[in-house]
């Protein structure tokens, strides 16, 4: 039974919202694969957040339809097409088809379409091969771990700086503080003598 023309109107709908969340479209030839078949590529892919759809070059030729992000999507509209339509973990998702590939020796890669560019097999082998998100998220944490590391040993040598720098001033403090003591005594002293000579003058 063929499909309504509500039918394809929901399924153009979905296509273009599922592409309004990609980032990265690919397409593959999946003629002679089985319903378990496309079932396991779509687990898959699923731990990426890529999406499989199996439909019709023409629906998706109406979803891609003045969209210029999209549009080069048209050249490569032709035979048993399903779309991976890749959210945002390009490295995940393109392993998860080589490796689903690797194992049923079926489908073909096309190519794909990233930011209004078309992709060619080599392209989107090179997108392959980047770090996952997992490892960039890694490679990050890690980054700032060690940063986190030099600043905490930063902030742990600041009291024994602190600590020398006021025992420093403390010292020179005491230290000017015996001489002015020192000072005074000898002022005192001078003092006396004075008044004692003051005293035996009167006396004579």
């Amino acid at each position: 039974m063929g499909r309504t023309l509500e039918n394809k109107k929901e399924i153009v709908a979905d296509l273009k919202e599922t592409l309004s969340e990609s980032t990265l479209a690919l397409v593959i030839d999946y003629q002679g694969l089985t319903v378990s078949e496309i079932t396991d590529l779509r687990r898959r892919l699923r731990p990426s957040g890529t999406v499989c759809k199996v439909t019709k070059n023409t629906l998706m030729g109406i979803a891609i339809k003045g969209d210029d992000k999209w549009q080069p999507l048209s050249e490569l509209l032709n035979g048993s097409s399903a779309f991976l339509l890749v959210k945002d973990d390009f490295s995940s998702a393109i392993k998860a088809y080589q490796e689903f590939q690797k194992v049923t020796k079926k489908t073909e890669l096309r190519g794909g379409v990233l930011e209004g560019r078309l992709l060619k097999e080599p392209d989107v082998k090179i997108l392959g091969d980047l770090p996952s998100k997992e490892q960039l998220i890694a490679q990050i944490a890690g980054a700032i771990n060690a940063l986190a590391t030099k600043i905490a040993v930063g902030i742990n040598e600041v009291p024994g700086s602190l600590a020398r720098a006021l025992k420093a001033v403390a010292d020179q403090e005491q230290s000017g503080g015996s001489t002015e003591t020192a000072v005074v005594e000898d002022s005192s002293t001078e003092s006396t003598a004075e008044a004692d000579s003051s005293t035996e003058a009167a006396a004579e």
